[in-house]
């Protein structure tokens, strides 16, 4: 359960990251966040760190 759980979020946080990415560079307009720099250094930070959670949770625990 824990791992459905960790993967969602992950899944969440990269492709958030990707949608605050690509409205900061202004591809996807309509909103506040349309041609913000912040964003568009934001995302990419967002984005690793769902990619970073989804490689942690699938690498599993480590063998000692």
């Amino acid at each position: 359960m824990k791992k459905v759980v960790l993967v969602a979020l992950g899944v969440l946080l990269s492709a958030s990251g990707v949608v605050f990415t690509l409205q900061g560079l202004g591809y996807l307009e309509g909103s506040s966040m349309t041609g913000s720099s912040f964003w568009s250094i934001a995302g990419p930070i967002i984005a690793a760190a769902g990619v970073s959670l989804l490689y942690v949770t699938f690498r599993g625990p480590r063998a000692r």
